[in-house]
């Protein structure tokens, strides 16, 4: 009773792959994510290596397609690396903003009153807060690092995932299959955990897709900043950062990891479209799923 047919599943994998900027999305994402584990094969040079001689090379230089910076290390090889990094923070700060969220919602939504009065409160402190400025906040209270920079942003990430699920379970919590498993002697956990959290599944995929991202793009502001991981690792950032000193002689050192920025943003938001569309049930009109009530 608590699980979703197979039908829409596979109308909504449909609805997916014929929405063509849904798909293009999908294969820039996977393309990326190919590139960035075949890092070393496909950028062929050392990333952190200096050329001094070969610095300020425009792209299209023999050896270098997109060019060198200021210590002469090819843009290309630097790009690859820090695709890297973007998808690391943004999957992994995403899981923790997810896991968080759920937690959150769940309990505050299946319990309500007080418990869940108080940690609405909460999550609406956290909303109270950009979300830049919360990450800097904790990342300043944290210390620098990989790990931490990935803490802050899942951190300051968790309010949308608590506020969706938390209406899910809201919405979930009086249907029949959950009174149904209450009846036959199911605690609170295992209805949490088995029933409504499953059945809150897709909204939590639609949405993890959608906030990669914004990670990605919270990362890329942090590491322009100074706040992201240490120099000289790679990141697409920090590396737009280092090319504003160079706008007037060199500006496709900054234009060059912006507008890899920019391609991975646009690709998740195309792809997070088109998933949302063929999974929310609620949708109506073209690409939507419209599915009767359980």
């Amino acid at each position: 009773m608590g699980t979703r047919p197979a039908g829409p599943l596979r109308r909504g994998a449909r609805i997916l792959w014929t929405r063509r900027s849904a798909a293009f999305g999908l294969f820039v994402v996977v393309a990326i994510l190919a590139v960035a584990v075949l890092a070393p094969w496909v950028a062929r040079r050392d990333p952190l290596q200096q050329r001094l001689l070969e610095r300020l090379k425009p792209p299209g230089t023999p050896g270098h397609l997109l060019g060198t910076d200021n210590f002469g290390r090819d843009l290309f090889a630097r790009i690859v690396y820090g695709a890297r990094i973007s998808i690391l923070v943004g999957v992994v700060s995403v899981a923790i903003a997810a896991g968080l969220g759920s937690a959150v919602g769940l309990l505050g939504g299946y319990y309500g009153g007080t418990l869940d009065h108080a940690l609405m409160r909460v999550v609406d402190v956290l909303m109270a807060f950009p979300l830049i400025l919360l990450a800097i906040a904790i990342v300043a209270f944290l210390g620098g690092g990989l790990f931490n920079l990935m803490l802050a942003v899942g951190i300051s990430s968790v309010p949308p995932f608590a506020r969706v699920v938390r209406g899910e379970v809201l919405a979930q919590r009086t249907r029949d299959y959950v009174e149904a498993a209450r009846a036959l002697g199911a605690g609170g956990g295992r209805l949490m955990g088995r029933h409504l959290l499953p059945n809150s599944l897709s909204p939590i995929v639609v949405l993890s897709t959608l906030r990669i991202s914004t990670a990605i793009l919270t990362e890329s502001s942090l590491s322009f900043l100074g706040l992201g991981v240490a120099p000289p690792t790679p990141t697409w950032g920090s590396m737009a950062a280092e090319g504003t000193k160079f706008l007037q002689t060199a500006p496709w050192i900054s234009i060059v990891p912006g507008a890899a920025i920019m391609i991975m943003v646009l690709a998740f938001n195309l792809f997070g479209d088109g998933l949302r569309d063929a999974l929310d049930p609620r949708l109506k009109g073209e690409g939507g799923l419209r599915t009767k009530e359980e």
